[in-house]
């Protein structure tokens, strides 16, 4: 039976240590701990690096450069309960900081598929131009209206998670994601 502190394992039937208690230990030097964190962890941090970023070397080094801020940082973590949506943060920032670093902007590529492709090619074919369109629409927008919307619209964050990754207020947040939804919807117009 597993303790307060741990939970039961799925795929082992052992206990593991639940997500704070790594937090803690971690806090404390415990390098294991903080490699079982990243490993829970490294997909999402990832994903939300490339959505942003759309070129996988910028978001493999966005990620990275993230974890190893989080490392750096973990002692200054009050709450563990929070590691999630604070790591979250971290990489939403990173990645957001190398998005204002390109200059000019680079437009967004058909990288990774948005929605699942229907049956047949006829439906193939028709799934990919809107994800083409979808891109075009989103290179388009300006980065802070295109990091809100993404966040939002394909990671599922709430307003108020969104705003502390882009150091904005959650009624800031709600305004570019309005206005980014407003842009998506009249640039695909045709496609309604």
């Amino acid at each position: 039976m597993c303790t307060g502190e741990a939970t039961q394992s799925p795929t082992h039937g052992a206990c593991a240590l639940s997500e704070s208690v790594l937090v803690e230990r971690a806090q404390d030097g415990d390098d294991r701990a903080f490699e079982t964190l990243v490993r829970r962890h490294q997909d999402t941090v990832y994903r939300i690096a490339l959505r942003i970023l759309r070129e996988p070397a910028d978001a493999r080094d966005a990620a990275q450069e993230a974890l190893v801020t989080a490392w750096r940082k973990l002692p200054e973590l009050a709450d563990t309960e929070s590691f999630a949506a604070w790591l979250n943060r971290i990489v939403g920032r990173r990645a957001l900081n190398v998005l204002r670093a390109r200059r000019p902007e680079t437009p967004i590529e058909d990288g990774e598929r948005i929605m699942a492709a229907g049956p047949g090619p006829v439906a193939e074919a028709f799934a990919g131009g809107l994800r083409e369109a979808l891109f075009e629409a989103l290179s388009g927008l300006p980065p802070p209206q295109r990091v809100c919307w993404i966040l939002r619209e394909m990671e599922g964050l709430g307003y108020e998670e969104i705003a502390e990754i882009v150091d904005a207020t959650p009624t800031a947040v709600r305004g570019r994601i309005h206005r980014a939804r407003t842009h998506l919807v009249e640039a695909l117009e045709s496609w309604r």
